[in-house]
């Protein structure tokens, strides 16, 4: 079995998604996709690029992916966010997501992130039984602010701004 990590382009976009809903049902919430490929491959892979994309592939098929952007931390400066680190369900054990959280660790000791910073949900033990292999500290205290689309139109459109 050869498990190839590499950087993601724009005609992997159709099997992201896919990937993307396939972690929306794990994480029991299906319906809460509503991104299409274009929008993935724009957003990606347009004029202005808003997240990194590498690819985890198994025999030349495309099994993971991990999706991370910069952000900047007002107390450590740059920070890399990874956004989503899926493996397909098939493909679980095989150390593709060990091999994919690696190349995310080593992207953020490459641009000098101050912290590299992801989310966990707290029912997802083996998740978290994954990072805290490696020592990442995982936090209770910092609750996840957020407004939907519809709540930042609401509030623009309320408030006069």
């Amino acid at each position: 079995m050869e498990v190839v990590v590499r950087k993601g382009k724009r005609e992997d976009c159709d099997v992201v998604l896919h990937l993307i809903k396939e972690l929306a049902v794990y994480e029991r919430e299906p319906d809460a996709v509503v991104i299409d490929v274009l929008q993935l491959e724009e957003d990606g892979f347009g004029k202005n690029p808003a997240y990194d994309l590498l690819i985890g592939e198994i025999d030349g098929e495309i099994k993971g992916m991990a999706l991370f952007y910069e952000k900047y931390s007002t107390w450590k400066g740059r920070a890399l966010y990874l956004e989503d680190l899926i493996v397909t369900e098939s493909a679980r054990g095989c150390g593709l997501g060990l091999q994919l959280f690696k190349e995310v660790i080593k992207e953020a000791h490459q641009r000098s992130a101050g912290r590299m910073e992801w989310q966990v949900l707290d029912w997802n033990q083996s998740a978290i039984d994954f990072y805290k292999e490696f020592g990442a500290s995982i936090e209770s205290e910092w609750l996840n602010g957020r407004f939907s689309k519809e709540q930042i139109k609401n509030i623009c459109e309320n408030e006069g701004i």
